[in-house]
């Protein structure tokens, strides 16, 4: 079982589902409201649970009735909470969702509350966890001075870096020239190549434009196209599986835990890229962030149904 390490954020979703979006000063009549846990880091986490990893989790909650949604789930779905610090001043993240049924699509905004506390003293406590691990998985949606803590450890202790860009933000050169796996979207790979994506061209090229600044592997995930992988050597493309969306707010998120699991287990790439894009399809077919990640016994079916690949 691969161990997986998540330095992240940790909210509370307040998820609205309606016919269709809003316009500028419209109320449209919703169908269903649902609080569920979210928050990228939890999300990711969450998933690579689901996916077959052993978590660790370095995140900050408050003390607020929030709070126990994001305890509660962890209990469930067997994520140690030793690594949730909790805020005497600052409530537990939270963000308010808007999914539309026409297209599954959604907007969000976040309310970081704790996770705004998340320190680098915080990660350092959890310092023996990256003895023996296997990946490193974090995005930005805490400060980064957790995140530089976290690749510190991991690089000092050899393990696998994946950094998932979102929310974009420039990011320094001493973090990206250490990240292993750099896994944008398609809007985030714009951001740090300046190259606009609409093929597989653009895709390469951007991924050129990225590799320079450091990194040694990136990801572009391209929603129903796939995900293209370049390393600078080199570079090829993987479909995905198209499939239903009601729901597409945790798909990066369960794509990302799906594959640092995958890079755990010591996977090839290819592989890697098609177990992750299992658990990134079938987190659309589901309500919710963390609550729509795909169990391993999904994702192995779809791998050997979709491409013909076999796992234990």
């Amino acid at each position: 079982m691969a161990k997986i390490i998540v330095v992240g954020s940790l909210n509370v979703d307040i998820t609205a589902y309606a016919s269709r979006f809003a316009r500028d000063g419209e109320t449209v009549k919703g169908d269903d409201i649902k609080f569920g846990p979210g928050g990228k880091g939890g999300n990711q986490a969450s998933a690579a649970a689901r996916a077959g990893g052993e978590v660790c989790m370095i995140s900050r909650i408050g003390r607020d009735v929030l709070s126990g949604v994001i305890t509660d789930h962890y209990n469930k779905e067997g994520i140690s909470d030793k690594y949730l610090s909790r805020s005497d001043s600052l409530p537990t993240g939270s963000a308010v969702i808007e999914v539309s049924a026409e297209n599954g699509q959604n907007k969000i905004v976040v309310i970081a509350g704790a996770n705004s506390e998340l320190s680098a003293e915080h990660v350092r406590e959890a310092q023996e966890e990256f003895k023996d691990c296997d990946v490193f998985l974090t995005q930005l949606e805490t400060g980064l001075d957790p995140i530089y803590e976290g690749i510190n450890l991991a690089k000092k202790y050899q393990k696998t870096v994946i950094l998932n860009p979102a929310p974009l933000q420039k990011l320094p050169n001493d973090i990206l020239m250490n990240v292993d796996y750099f896994t944008p979207n398609e809007t985030e790979a714009e951001f740090y190549s300046g190259v606009k994506i609409e093929n597989e061209e653009d895709a390469s090229r951007a991924a050129k434009e990225i590799i320079k600044l450091g990194v040694k592997n990136v990801v572009i995930t391209l929603g129903k196209r796939g995900v293209y992988f370049s390393n600078g050597k080199e570079s090829f493309s993987v479909a995905t599986k198209l499939l239903k969306a009601v729901d597409t707010t945790g798909a990066g998120d369960a794509f990302n835990g799906g594959l640092a699991v995958a890079l755990g287990e010591g996977m090839d790439i290819k592989d890697a890229l098609k177990f992750a894009n299992c658990a990134g399809s079938l987190s659309v077919t589901r309500y919710g962030a963390a609550t729509s990640g795909a169990y391993r016994s999904e994702i192995k079916e779809m791998m050997k149904d979709f491409y013909g690949v076999e796992i234990n």
